[in-house]
Protein backbone atom coordinates (compact mmCIF):
# COMPACT_ATOMS: atom_id res chain seq x y z
CA UNK A 1 0.00 0.00 0.00
CA UNK A 2 1.28 3.73 -0.82
CA UNK A 3 1.08 5.66 1.92
CA UNK A 4 3.75 8.74 1.84
CA UNK A 5 2.64 11.51 4.44
CA UNK A 6 2.58 15.25 3.65
CA UNK A 7 1.20 17.99 5.31
CA UNK A 8 -2.25 18.01 4.73
CA UNK A 9 -2.35 21.68 2.74
CA UNK A 10 -0.98 19.56 -0.16
CA UNK A 11 -3.40 16.48 -0.42
CA UNK A 12 -6.89 16.09 -1.77
CA UNK A 13 -8.85 12.45 -2.40
CA UNK A 14 -10.18 11.25 -4.95
CA UNK A 15 -12.80 8.26 -5.10
CA UNK A 16 -12.81 6.26 -8.44
CA UNK A 17 -14.55 3.28 -9.99
CA UNK A 18 -13.06 1.16 -13.17
CA UNK A 19 -13.58 -2.39 -12.21
CA UNK A 20 -12.14 -4.72 -9.79
CA UNK A 21 -10.03 -2.92 -7.03
CA UNK A 22 -7.37 -5.50 -6.96
CA UNK A 23 -6.35 -4.41 -10.45
CA UNK A 24 -6.81 -0.27 -10.19
CA UNK A 25 -5.42 0.07 -7.15
CA UNK A 26 -2.06 -1.64 -8.17
CA UNK A 27 -2.37 1.19 -11.31
CA UNK A 28 -2.20 3.74 -9.05
CA UNK A 29 -0.31 2.91 -6.15
CA UNK A 30 2.53 3.71 -9.45
CA UNK A 31 1.10 7.01 -10.17
CA UNK A 32 3.77 9.83 -9.03
CA UNK A 33 2.23 11.74 -6.38
CA UNK A 34 0.13 9.51 -4.99
CA UNK A 35 0.01 9.34 -1.41
CA UNK A 36 -1.89 6.63 -0.25
CA UNK A 37 -4.30 4.23 -2.41
CA UNK A 38 -7.39 2.33 0.01
CA UNK A 39 -9.91 -0.25 -2.03
CA UNK A 40 -13.02 0.14 -0.85
CA UNK A 41 -16.67 0.77 -1.36
CA UNK A 42 -18.72 3.58 -2.13
CA UNK A 43 -22.39 4.72 -3.79
CA UNK A 44 -24.36 2.45 -2.10
CA UNK A 45 -27.32 1.89 -0.03
CA UNK A 46 -26.48 0.60 2.86
CA UNK A 47 -23.59 0.88 5.93
CA UNK A 48 -20.74 -0.77 6.52
CA UNK A 49 -21.10 -3.15 3.56
CA UNK A 50 -19.48 -6.80 3.20
CA UNK A 51 -17.05 -7.87 -0.03
CA UNK A 52 -20.07 -10.95 -0.10
CA UNK A 53 -23.02 -7.84 0.01
CA UNK A 54 -21.18 -5.86 -2.42
CA UNK A 55 -20.49 -9.20 -4.64
CA UNK A 56 -24.25 -9.70 -5.70
CA UNK A 57 -24.78 -6.01 -6.85
CA UNK A 58 -27.82 -5.58 -4.64
CA UNK A 59 -26.46 -2.66 -2.19
CA UNK A 60 -25.56 -0.84 -5.36
CA UNK A 61 -22.18 0.00 -3.94
CA UNK A 62 -19.32 0.02 -6.52
CA UNK A 63 -15.81 -1.56 -6.29
CA UNK A 64 -13.52 1.97 -6.30
CA UNK A 65 -10.53 3.23 -4.29
CA UNK A 66 -10.09 6.32 -2.25
CA UNK A 67 -6.95 7.91 -3.80
CA UNK A 68 -4.85 10.58 -1.52
CA UNK A 69 -2.38 12.31 -3.56
CA UNK A 70 -0.38 15.36 -2.88
CA UNK A 71 -1.92 17.64 -5.60
CA UNK A 72 1.52 19.79 -5.90
CA UNK A 73 3.11 16.57 -7.78
CA UNK A 74 -0.59 14.81 -9.29
CA UNK A 75 -3.49 16.78 -10.30
CA UNK A 76 -6.73 15.41 -10.54
CA UNK A 77 -7.13 15.64 -14.15
CA UNK A 78 -3.77 13.45 -14.03
CA UNK A 79 -5.63 10.62 -12.00
CA UNK A 80 -8.53 10.60 -14.65
CA UNK A 81 -5.97 10.58 -17.40
CA UNK A 82 -5.17 6.99 -16.02
CA UNK A 83 -8.54 6.16 -14.70
CA UNK A 84 -9.90 6.53 -18.11
CA UNK A 85 -6.73 5.09 -19.82
CA UNK A 86 -6.76 1.74 -17.42
CA UNK A 87 -10.19 0.53 -18.21
CA UNK A 88 -13.05 0.22 -21.04
CA UNK A 89 -15.35 3.10 -20.07
CA UNK A 90 -17.81 2.07 -22.97
CA UNK A 91 -18.91 -1.39 -21.30
CA UNK A 92 -21.80 -0.72 -18.72
CA UNK A 93 -21.40 -2.55 -15.19
CA UNK A 94 -18.24 -4.65 -16.93
CA UNK A 95 -14.81 -4.74 -17.05
CA UNK A 96 -13.66 -7.96 -18.73
CA UNK A 97 -15.01 -10.66 -16.70
CA UNK A 98 -16.49 -8.53 -13.62
CA UNK A 99 -20.15 -8.24 -14.12
CA UNK A 100 -22.58 -6.27 -12.37
CA UNK A 101 -23.52 -2.62 -10.85
CA UNK A 102 -20.24 -3.14 -8.67
CA UNK A 103 -17.85 -3.17 -11.43
CA UNK A 104 -19.16 0.00 -13.24
CA UNK A 105 -17.47 3.06 -14.36
CA UNK A 106 -17.61 5.67 -11.97
CA UNK A 107 -16.09 8.88 -10.89
CA UNK A 108 -17.41 9.68 -7.32
CA UNK A 109 -17.05 13.54 -7.18
CA UNK A 110 -15.84 15.50 -3.42
CA UNK A 111 -17.54 18.87 -4.80
CA UNK A 112 -18.24 20.92 -8.52
CA UNK A 113 -14.61 21.18 -9.84
CA UNK A 114 -14.39 17.43 -9.38
CA UNK A 115 -17.29 17.19 -11.09
CA UNK A 116 -16.86 19.63 -13.63
CA UNK A 117 -13.14 18.56 -14.12
CA UNK A 118 -14.29 14.98 -14.74
CA UNK A 119 -17.25 15.77 -17.23
CA UNK A 120 -14.92 17.90 -19.22
CA UNK A 121 -12.70 15.23 -19.80
CA UNK A 122 -15.27 12.75 -20.65
CA UNK A 123 -16.82 15.06 -23.36
CA UNK A 124 -12.57 15.80 -24.75
CA UNK A 125 -12.22 12.13 -24.65
CA UNK A 126 -15.53 11.76 -26.48
CA UNK A 127 -15.17 14.26 -29.38
CA UNK A 128 -11.61 13.09 -29.90
CA UNK A 129 -13.08 9.63 -30.64
CA UNK A 130 -10.40 7.53 -29.00
CA UNK A 131 -13.33 5.14 -28.03
CA UNK A 132 -15.85 4.11 -30.88
CA UNK A 133 -18.70 3.53 -28.21
CA UNK A 134 -20.64 6.12 -25.94
CA UNK A 135 -18.95 6.32 -22.46
CA UNK A 136 -21.12 5.60 -20.00
CA UNK A 137 -18.81 6.16 -16.86
CA UNK A 138 -21.55 7.53 -14.24
CA UNK A 139 -20.33 11.16 -12.16
CA UNK A 140 -21.76 10.59 -8.59
CA UNK A 141 -21.71 12.47 -5.72
CA UNK A 142 -19.35 11.73 -3.24
CA UNK A 143 -21.03 10.50 0.16
CA UNK A 144 -19.04 7.88 2.12
CA UNK A 145 -16.83 5.40 1.33
CA UNK A 146 -16.44 2.32 3.55
CA UNK A 147 -12.96 0.66 3.33
CA UNK A 148 -12.81 -3.21 2.17
CA UNK A 149 -11.75 -5.79 4.22
CA UNK A 150 -7.81 -5.68 4.82
CA UNK A 151 -7.70 -8.77 2.73
CA UNK A 152 -8.06 -6.57 -0.32
CA UNK A 153 -5.99 -4.01 0.52
CA UNK A 154 -2.59 -3.79 -1.45
CA UNK A 155 -3.54 -7.31 -2.88
CA UNK A 156 -1.59 -7.84 -6.36
CA UNK A 157 1.89 -6.63 -4.00
CA UNK A 158 0.95 -9.48 -1.13
CA UNK A 159 -0.37 -11.94 -3.84
CA UNK A 160 1.52 -10.77 -6.84
CA UNK A 161 2.52 -14.47 -7.78
CA UNK A 162 -1.41 -16.16 -7.57
CA UNK A 163 -3.11 -16.95 -10.92
CA UNK A 164 -5.48 -14.37 -10.63
CA UNK A 165 -2.28 -10.97 -9.95
CA UNK A 166 -0.39 -13.32 -12.97
CA UNK A 167 -2.83 -13.08 -15.51
CA UNK A 168 -5.28 -10.18 -15.57
CA UNK A 169 -3.71 -7.58 -13.18
CA UNK A 170 0.01 -7.91 -13.91
CA UNK A 171 -0.58 -7.28 -17.96
CA UNK A 172 -2.62 -4.59 -17.04
CA UNK A 173 0.06 -3.05 -14.59
CA UNK A 174 2.93 -3.80 -17.37
CA UNK A 175 0.39 -1.89 -19.92
CA UNK A 176 0.32 1.17 -18.02
CA UNK A 177 4.11 1.24 -16.79
CA UNK A 178 5.10 1.00 -20.56
CA UNK A 179 3.36 4.13 -21.45
CA UNK A 180 5.10 5.96 -18.75
CA UNK A 181 7.98 5.18 -20.97
CA UNK A 182 9.47 7.74 -23.87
Amino acid sequence: MTNRNLPDNNTQTAYLGNGCFWCTEAIFQQVSGVLEVISGYAGGKIANPTYAQVCTGETGHAECLRITYNRSECSFNHLLEVFWATHDPTTLNRQGNDIGTQYRSVVFFSDDEQKETAIAYKNQLERSGVFHDPIVTSFEPFTIFYKAENYHQDYYNLHSNEPYCRLVIRPKLEKYLKSLKP
